[in-house]
């Protein structure tokens, strides 16, 4: 028997409740693991709370984008029993089971091995959230972003995603403006590495004009919405600015002056799909930077199954903090 989250679907609303399930009704996959941690990302609380169309598998349904754990049982010559290894993106924890059980099974293909230097905890205190960052900063430092040309503008700071590009910003270099609507968390980001603090009120109204002058050398935002148009038309020339997320509303209204009189740059970065080559070099620049102490303080909670719908509201009203650890052990 494996303990999990299971949601069900009932009357158009979602109930999430700890539940014990046979193994035999694990989905199919060629490797079956012990999953000893995960993490609570937003689309987790999305898909627990039932506030987003995250769950595209049959219900009952085990939600969680991540998981961390030891290989039981492999029918792929890719990873052999004892093998501690990760998995993020590919449909977990929305087409295919994912993370909130004490037991998975998953295809190979959706698993990675441990990076070298890297614990499992360590591995899902980063999960999705600090491979999205990781993988901002790789597509800034790409598209011509370097240290010294100008400040780099991170939103939703004090969440999961923000707080990881915060701190990977400053350890590359760069000059890291963080923008928050915490007030509670403006020292926690300047220990992180932020220079200085723009309140969340000062992008939320949008754009003043189409071209506003240029503050920005880049950005990373997990807001969108009037955010992210603000960003775009603040950039400084041949900026660019990395969009990873949707908390501020997923409609863009802009014009096409950032990109034709300034060189502007709007790159998504999607975790989901990211290709095997990129999420292998994401993940050993994380696994490198979670030994600098300032990782330690991501860690707002460890947290157990039992938990986890609790904990999914206060994330989406914004209560959270750094990064929510979910030990499958406890």
């Amino acid at each position: 028997m494996t303990s999990a989250l299971l949601l069900h679907r009932r009357e158009g609303r979602v109930e999430a409740s700890v539940s014990e399930i046979d193994e035999s009704r694990l989905p199919e996959g060629d490797v079956l693991l012990d999953v000893w941690y995960s993490g609570l990302n937003y689309k987790d609380a999305l898909a627990i709370t039932g506030r987003g169309k995250i769950i595209r598998g049959a219900w009952p349904f085990v939600p969680g984008i991540d998981l961390a754990g030891k290989v039981r049982t492999s029918g792929s010559e890719a990873f052999k029993p004892g093998d501690l290894v990760i998995g993020t993106g590919w449909g977990l924890g929305e087409s295919h089971w994912g993370g909130y059980a004490t037991a998975q099974r998953v295809d190979a293909a959706k698993l990675l091995p441990l990076p070298e230097g890297m614990s499992l905890d360590k591995a899902m205190l980063a999960g999705t959230a600090g491979l999205t960052a990781m993988l901002a900063v790789m597509e800034l430092e790409a598209h011509g972003v370097k240290p010294g040309g100008g400040e780099v503008l991170v939103t939703g700071a004090s969440g999961g995603v923000g707080s990881f590009a915060a701190g990977l910003l400053h350890a590359a270099g760069y000059s890291v403006a963080a923008s928050t609507g915490s007030p509670d968390a403006h020292d926690w980001l300047r220990w992180l590495g932020a220079d200085r603090i723009v309140e969340r009120e000062a992008l939320a109204a949008g754009a003043a004009r189409p071209l506003d002058s240029g503050k920005w050398a880049g950005a990373v935002d997990v807001a969108g919405g009037k955010t992210l148009e603000a960003i775009l038309a603040s950039l400084k020339r041949h900026g660019a600015v990395v969009a990873c997320g949707l908390a501020g509303g997923h409609a863009l209204h802009t014009t096409v002056f950032p990109f034709i009189l300034r060189g502007a740059r709007l790159i998504g970065v999607d975790t989901n799909t990211c290709p095997v080559p990129a999420r292998r070099q994401a993940w050993a620049r994380l696994a490198r930077w979670m030994t600098d102490e300032r990782a330690e303080h991501l860690l707002a909670d460890t947290i157990g199954l039992g938990d986890l719908a609790a904990y999914s509201e206060r994330l989406l009203s914004g209560a959270i903090q750094g990064r929510l650890l979910v030990d499958l052990r406890k």
